[in-house]
């Protein structure tokens, strides 16, 4: 059995980060590693949270992990609070990091324009240098807009597109999956470049016009489970756009659902059966 370890935050009620990343990449029969950035009460679409710091825990824990000679297949890092938890990461990667271990970088550091609270640009220049570690990328257009400084456009056309993952190619990125593309206004999806291969692609399906907290780590994790799972990229980046799409069916049908996330837990058996159908 393959292993992954995720660094990332917890929060012990919201579905985000590790709540999410473990039980989707468990659920692809991959074993699922954790370790934790920080502890929040809850996340931070509530009004009020707690928030516990583990930056200084991330050495110590690999410290651990290289005496007992543990090695991972993947590293897949998504939220991270500070410069300073990014550079300690950047040193995991180096420490753990084999011919054969893939490393995903979900580099989240803003939506819809705007840095989430507490980053900056500094913040974004720090995490366009730990992107180059990566095999894979998997930014949203204002997290590629940032790292490359560049003005963030609403509205756009493939060609434009297709500019900023060259740009992102430049800075020394193997392969690039730009999230919530959309050309139409019913579909959503990706537009993949790799760098090696230079070849481009894309996948669209269904938009819907609700915004629901946590899809983007839900689509990381799916990502990464079915790569580690045998899937080509393009393959496991389709698997995953229609996985959340599927846990935004299921968070609709459901008329209690909760306001913090969506019901990814009811659309696990389809991720499953995707996995075992899709091969």
């Amino acid at each position: 059995m393959k292993r992954i370890i995720t660094i990332q935050d917890l929060s012990c009620v919201g579905k985000c980060s590790l709540t999410v990343a473990l039980p989707i990449i468990s659920a692809a029969g991959v074993e699922a590693c954790a370790l934790p950035t920080a502890v929040l009460s809850t996340h931070t679409a509530f009004s009020h949270y707690t928030y516990h710091d583990l930056t200084d825990e991330i050495r110590p824990i690999s410290d651990v992990f290289y005496t007992l000679q543990l090695d991972f297949d993947a590293i897949y890092t998504g939220y991270l609070g500070s410069v300073h938890q990014m550079e300690e990461v950047e040193t995991f990667i180096d420490r753990f990091r084999k011919e054969k271990t893939a490393v995903i970088i979900d580099p989240v550091i803003g939506d819809f324009g705007n840095l989430y609270q507490g980053f900056d640009q500094n913040f974004a220049d720090h995490m366009a240098r730990l992107c180059k570690k990566a095999d894979l990328i998997l930014p949203n257009l204002t997290e590629a807009s940032y790292m490359l400084r560049i003005p963030y456009r609403e509205t756009y056309d493939e060609p434009y597109i297709r500019d900023v993952l060259l740009r992102l190619a430049d800075r020394g990125i193997r392969r690039i999956a730009l999230t919530g593309v959309s050309f139409e206004e019913d579909k959503i999806g990706f537009y993949y470049y790799d760098a090696a291969e230079k070849r481009f692609f894309s996948y669209m399906n269904q938009k819907h016009p609700a915004a629901y907290h946590g899809t983007g780590d839900i689509f990381a994790s799916a990502v990464t489970g079915a790569y580690l799972r045998g899937f080509c990229m393009e393959d496991a980046l389709k698997l995953a756009v229609d996985f959340v799409l599927q846990c935004i069916r299921c968070t609709e049908a459901d008329p209690g659902h909760r306001f913090y996330g969506v019901n990814f837990e009811a659309a696990l058996p389809y991720y499953i059966e995707s996995l075992r159908t899709a091969k």
